[in-house]
């Protein structure tokens, strides 16, 4: 499937698309100043930081959601964006995702994502787990996940499916669709969780390593440690190489870059999620 978009200095089609079409979020309500902030916001021609942060943020939302027919749907649009977007570490690492999760079987990946994504294990995806710890202080997490909620309704965006509010996946989604300050103070805020949970993916030599490291490429670098709103500060990260670093060299001229082929219509069996 090529899907004729140029690599660099496109038009941004379906980056809009993917960023208009959420997979976690559903919008209840403009919030106040939403038609001044649209105003300024970078248009589908500019490709500045802000809006490739935006982009490989969604396009890590979508690939950190459960492996079901959603999932798999989406799929090609992902790839499409983020060629899209200028080379970098964290685009050929999420499009590498991309042709693997559409290379392995579906029940394969699927099994893969439940067992290494236990939700109140060490790698879990809910990042107050990581805070508070799975079985540990409940009413302190209730309080951080009642928090993030707030946030997200004085934005006016809502969780439309059955991810909890810390989820990464919906935090990474709010930050690229929502407001993109409240959501990067949110993923800095719970950061404590996902550096770790990037080298954890690292030392099982996880496919969805490189989705972690494409989000942690999106984030500044972590400031001193230091306690805030009743939450652990975050640990000084591992080396990570950030958006604008040397990239591998383009395809050569005239040559499709490999694209996640379409899925033929198959008998799909449900899994559970974690």
């Amino acid at each position: 499937m090529h899907n004729g978009a140029k690599v660099a200095g496109g038009h941004g089609r379906a980056g809009e698309l993917l960023l208009s079409a959420g997979a976690h979020l559903t919008r209840t309500a403009a919030p106040p100043g939403a038609a001044e902030r649209a105003r300024g916001r970078p248009g589908a021609d500019t490709l500045d930081e802000a809006r490739c942060h935006a982009v490989l943020r969604q396009a890590a939302a979508v690939l950190l959601a459960h492996p079901d027919p959603a999932f798999y749907r989406r799929l090609p649009l992902v790839y499409r964006a983020l060629l899209e977007l200028p080379p970098s570490p964290a685009r050929r690492g999420l499009t590498g995702f991309c042709d693997h999760a559409a290379a392995e079987p579906e029940a394969r990946l699927a099994a893969h994502y439940t067992r290494v994504f236990d939700p109140r294990g060490r790698r879990a995806l809910q990042l107050t787990v990581h805070t508070f710890g799975g079985h540990g202080d409940v009413r302190r997490r209730g309080h951080a996940l009642a928090r993030i909620q707030r946030v997200l309704a004085d934005h006016g965006w809502s969780v439309a499916g059955p991810e909890p509010h810390d989820h990464l996946a919906v935090l990474l989604e709010f930050a690229a669709r929502g407001d993109a300050a409240a959501g990067e103070a949110l993923l800095n805020r719970f950061r404590s969780g996902v550096e770790p949970l990037r080298a954890r993916l690292h030392q099982d030599r996880s496919a969805y390593a490189p989705v972690l490291d494409a989000v942690c490429a999106t984030l500044p670098p972590a400031a001193e440690p230091r306690a805030e709103g009743g939450l652990p500060a975050a640990p000084e990260p591992a080396p990570v190489t950030r958006i604008g670093a040397p990239a591998a060299p383009r395809p050569p001229a005239g040559e499709a870059p490999r694209v996640p082929p379409p899925r033929a219509a198959e008998p799909r069996t449900s899994h559970r999620r974690a």
